[in-house]
């Protein structure tokens, strides 16, 4: 399921797509559609808009980043005296994952609980 169109990512943007960054900007959506409902398909239509969005724009800079690989997560460059280090702090460069806030826009995180089925094996005590 997509939750947002090439026109709403391209609103959120600094530059306008050509044809080609918008075919895979659409692939992208449907893409963060899937990974947003295995995140929590019961998420507002709202929440999975502008997560769906933010997915896919993250993505497409970072692919745009010259010289530094999709996937990775940190690296260096040198030449001529001169060096370049990254380390990206969630996910991977160009690929698409779900950062802290959006995860919390979700309706995840801040839940802490534990299940024991030990317990409910356990005869009742009488008193």
């Amino acid at each position: 399921m997509k939750y947002a169109v090439v026109q709403d990512v391209q609103a959120r943007m600094k530059h306008e797509m050509d044809e080609r960054e918008k075919a895979i900007c659409s692939n992208l959506l449907d893409d963060a559609g899937v990974i947003i409902d295995s995140f929590n398909s019961e998420a507002s239509t709202e929440a999975k808009n502008v997560v769906s969005c933010r997915m896919v724009m993250r993505a497409i800079a970072e692919a745009e980043m010259s010289g530094i690989p999709m996937g990775a997560t940190q690296g260096s460059m040198g030449a001529l005296g001169y060096t370049e280090s990254w380390t990206i702090g969630s996910g991977s460069v160009g690929e698409l994952y779900l950062s802290k806030i959006e995860k919390q826009m979700l309706g995840g995180g801040g839940k802490i609980g534990s299940y024991s089925p030990v317990e409910a094996m356990a005869p009742e005590a009488d008193g």
